[in-house]
């Protein structure tokens, strides 16, 4: 009853007032308001940065990775500090960059006599950015040129002095798991298992040796790993090694662990890597398997293919199967472009119409190294590599044939291996066992 008998009187008074005062009585009344809806409570900030190790069959919702590039800096980086962030165009050089900034030519050659300058700021290129502080004056107080998502070069003005570093962040590492079963092709599951381009490559390269990725590889066959994701300040940055990895292949299983060395090694120690490779080439197919009794589809008689055609796009890189010696690099009408390469004493191999050979007689190679490019060189049908694999003179099924083992892990490591193999085993039976539960 008192709000009805005041309300009127109220309402007269405030517009009776002038303007001014009741535009003042308003911002009270909003102030006023406020104060009652914010909590009186001291608010506190805190940031509690915790390691979270992803647990494999489990969806997360995080943002989608993203990699870090030298230009790809966050621009709150350095803006606490007052940087200027200067981007770099086509044709900039330090010089012109100093220029723009009202920075003499004088700071110019004393940067430039800075000992990391040549590798870091002389090769600067577009999109790269540089964060400049100057001081009260104008002159440089300064500089910090993002070298990578983890190093960053700083330059800095101590006691009439240019001082020059490189700052390292540190890299946290997790570990996440993929398994997949091939369905179709080993790439394809690859992908649905979300694995990179290079992370599918670098899983066919640890069983390269023990199986044949283009034509022993079967519906059903599985593969199950552990590989590390690496972040810097809580941003994703890239994937790491692949710590473990096991691939079935027609109901075989094999098992690689990666040690400190860099090296892949089974559960036992034995090393993954043979002294040769199965293939020496990223091919197709197979166009023609070695064959005592084949007819030669040219000359159109019984001829003996002592070796194996692998068929790939013209210009596809050959590298060498093995170490070894160069002992031929040439051309014949049959042969086309060819090269021979001794492995020790027992072993050679050969490497017939290239179209280009990369490699000369005498030249000691790597294996893996590029020593020619497949072409149609020779007496051919269509562009192929022809591979042979000799034992003591004898041509052997280069598929086939009994490869040596390279050396088995330091017996001095073997101790500190064997901790880390059955970790890595047991973390790679422990994902399996939760996938298949979820199934």
């Amino acid at each position: 009853m008192l709000s009805l008998f005041y309300e009127p009187m109220i309402h007269n008074t405030i517009k009776q007032m002038p303007k001014a005062h009741r535009v003042t009585l308003a911002s009270i009344i909003v102030l006023m308001l406020v104060l009652l809806i914010v909590p009186t409570d001291e608010v506190k900030a805190s940031r509690n940065i915790q390691v979270m190790v992803l647990q494999p069959g489990i969806q997360y919702d995080l943002p989608v990775p993203k990699l870090v590039s030298t230009s790809e800096v966050h621009p709150s980086l350095f803006e606490a500090e007052d940087f200027i962030t200067h981007k770099v165009r086509n044709g900039d050089t330090i010089a012109q960059i100093f220029s723009k900034h009202k920075l003499s030519p004088q700071l110019t050659y004393r940067v430039s006599k800075l000992e990391n300058f040549n590798q870091t700021l002389k090769k600067i290129k577009p999109g790269d950015v540089l964060y400049l502080q100057l001081d009260e004056a104008g002159q440089l107080a300064s500089l910090k040129y993002p070298l990578s998502s983890t190093e960053t070069l700083e330059i800095t003005q101590q006691d009439d002095k240019l001082v020059s570093s490189v700052s390292t962040k540190q890299v946290e590492k997790l570990i996440n798991f993929a398994q997949g079963t091939i369905t179709s092709s080993f790439w394809n599951a690859g992908m649905s298992a979300g694995l990179t381009d290079n992370q599918i490559m670098r899983l066919a390269g640890i069983f390269g040796w023990d199986i044949d990725f283009a034509q022993e590889i079967r519906s059903g066959d599985s593969f199950n790993m552990a590989f590390e994701e690496l972040y810097v300040d809580g941003e994703f940055i890239g994937y790491g090694d692949i710590l473990a990895a096991e691939f079935v292949n027609q109901g075989e299983a094999f098992t690689a662990i990666r040690y400190t060395d860099g090296n892949y090694y089974t559960p036992e120690g034995r090393s993954m890597r043979k002294s040769f490779l199965r293939a020496p080439i990223n091919f197709r197919y197979v166009s023609s398997n070695f064959n005592p009794k084949r007819f030669h589809p040219v000359q159109k008689r019984i001829k003996p293919h002592r070796g194996v055609d692998y068929v790939a796009p013209t210009g596809t890189p050959v590298v060498a199967a093995g170490d070894g010696k160069v002992t031929e690099s040439g051309y014949n009408k049959f042969n086309g472009n060819y090269v021979f390469i001794q492995h020790g004493e027992r072993y050679t191999t050969k490497y017939l119409h290239l179209k280009r050979k990369s490699v000369k007689r005498g030249q000691w190679v790597k294996q893996g190294q590029t020593v020619g490019t497949l072409g149609s060189s020779g007496m051919v049908t269509g562009a192929h590599l022809h591979y042979e694999f000799l034992v003591d003179g004898v041509h052997r099924n280069p598929r086939t044939v009994s490869l040596p083992k390279a050396k088995p892990i330091d017996a001095k490591e073997k101790s500190a291996f064997m901790l880390i193999a059955q970790e890595h085993t047991a973390m790679l039976e422990n994902n399996k066992r939760i996938m298949l539960a979820m199934r």
